[in-house]
């Protein structure tokens, strides 16, 4: 024998930013913001599935005793439910990228005060160039290298995330989601 077994993991490629959001938009079915009730289960049963092809022995215990365990450890506001910031933590994503914008503008006064800083011409608006601005300065708060594809396809995909009416620039209501 080759030692003693380890607790089996599944260990997932690094992920874009992009790559994550469809993963989250996948899961998050009706698009209210988190992974609840039916879709919570349909989560556990791919993650299940993938376990498996990956060789991973999950016979000891049955699904809805991980599913217990799992939002034990990751339900961290425990409402049942999981949101982008939670799933971020499971999901290994590029530089965490998506958690480090959470957090950056986590606090509404600090999300004002961001806003009031990027929305450089006073519209009312954060346009793709003034939330680039934004998302530039995060990255070099956070000590995360980038590159300027990087960089644009960050911008694409917080765009994605928020602007719900695709004008291409985030209102202050898309922004507060």
């Amino acid at each position: 024998m080759a030692g003693p077994q380890q607790a089996p993991h599944l260990h997932l490629a690094e992920l874009t930013a992009s790559q994550f959001l469809d993963i989250w938009r996948h899961f998050d079915a009706d698009g209210n913001g988190y992974i609840e009730g039916k879709e919570l289960e349909n989560f556990f049963q791919e993650l299940e599935s993938v376990r498996k092809g990956a060789g991973v022995d999950s016979k000891k215990d049955n699904l809805g005793d991980k599913m217990k365990e799992f939002m034990h450890k990751y339900d961290k506001n425990a409402d049942g439910k999981i949101e982008m910031a939670e799933l971020a933590q499971i999901l290994p994503t590029e530089e965490n990228f998506l958690l480090c914008f959470r957090q950056h503008v986590g606090s509404s006064s600090e999300f004002m005060e961001a806003w009031r800083r990027y929305d450089t011409d006073r519209s009312g608006y954060i346009e793709a160039n003034e939330l680039k601005g934004f998302l530039s300065d995060l990255l070099k708060k956070a000590n995360r290298p980038y590159d300027e594809p990087k960089l644009q396809e960050y911008t694409q995909t917080i765009l994605r995330m928020f602007d719900m009416n695709g004008d291409g620039k985030l209102g202050l209501s898309e922004m507060s989601r």
